[in-house]
C-alpha cells in the first residue's frame, strides 16, 4: 500500500490535469490539482532544505575534505533564508502602513535584494564567465576538420563568431548594405534559417520523450519516483 496509493495519486492527478487541458468544464478541478501541486512543491521545497543542512553539516562533523566548503553554503544559506523570512529592510505597503511585513520581501533596498543583486548575481556572471573558457575549450577540440561533417561545423562557427566581431563586419564594408554576402547579415540568415530550424526539431524530439515519460508515469510502467523498494 505504500506504492500503490501514491501511484494511484500520480495516475489520478496527471489524468486530471491532461484532461482538464481539452476539456472545459473541469478546468475547476485541474486547478484544484495545481494548487495541491504547489502545497507539494512548497512541503518538498523545505524537505530539500533540511536535506541540504542535514548533508553539510554531517560533512562538517566528519571533517571531510572541502568541509569549508559546507560552512559557507550553511552560512549562506541560513542567512539568505533568515532575511527572506523576516523581510529585513522592507518598507510597508502604502495601503497597509501599519503592517511591517506586508511589503515584498525582495523589494529595492531590503536585505534579500542585496544579497541577490550583490552576491549572487556577481557569482553567476562568474560562473558563466569560467565557464565559456570550458567551452571555447571544447569547442577547439570539436571544430577540428577531420571529416566533410567536422569541416561543416568548424566553417559554420566560424562564420557565425565572425559575424558577431566588428573584424567581421569590416571585412565585407565594400559590399552594398542589403547585400546578402556581408558576413553580418549571412551570420543573422544562418541563425534565423539554420539553426532556428534545429532547435525545433531539438524541442520536438524533447517534447516526445515529454509525452513518452509521462505515459510511463501515469501507466505506472515507470515507478522510480516512488523510491527504490520494490515495485
Amino acid at each position: 500500500m505504500r506504492r500503490t496509493i501514491p501511484l494511484f495519486i500520480t495516475t489520478a492527478a496527471g489524468v486530471v490535469l491532461v484532461v482538464a487541458y481539452f476539456v472545459p468544464w473541469m478546468s475547476a478541478l485541474g486547478e484544484t490539482v495545481s494548487t495541491w501541486f504547489n502545497i507539494l512543491a512548497a512541503i518538498a521545497f523545505i524537505l530539500g532544505g533540511g536535506n541540504l543542512m542535514k548533508m553539510n553539516l554531517r560533512k562538517i562533523s566528519d571533517r571531510v575534505p572541502g568541509w569549508g566548503y559546507s560552512v559557507v553554503t550553511l552560512v549562506a544559506f541560513v542567512v539568505t533564508l533568515a532575511v527572506g523570512l523576516a523581510k529585513v529592510g522592507v518598507n510597508p505597503l502604502p495601503e497597509y502602513p501599519s503592517y511591517a511585513w506586508s511589503g515584498e520581501f525582495n523589494e529595492q533596498g531590503s536585505a534579500f535584494w542585496w544579497i541577490y543583486e550583490y552576491t549572487w548575481k556577481p557569482l553567476t556572471a562568474t560562473m558563466f564567465a569560467m565557464l565559456a573558457f570550458y567551452v571555447a575549450s571544447a569547442a577547439f577540440r570539436a571544430f577540428r576538420a577531420k571529416n566533410i561533417e567536422a569541416t561543416l561545423l568548424l566553417g559554420t562557427a566560424f562564420l557565425i563568431l565572425l559575424g558577431r566581431t566588428y573584424a567581421g563586419v569590416w571585412l565585407t564594408s565594400w559590399l552594398p548594405e542589403d547585400s546578402p554576402l556581408r558576413i553580418e547579415l549571412l551570420s543573422e540568415f544562418v541563425m534565423e534559417t539554420f539553426t532556428t530550424t534545429g532547435t525545433r526539431a531539438i524541442m520536438i524530439g524533447v517534447a516526445l520523450g515529454v509525452v513518452a515519460t509521462s505515459l510511463r508515469i501515469l501507466l505506472g510502467v515507470d515507478r522510480s519516483h516512488l523510491g527504490s523498494g520494490r515495485n
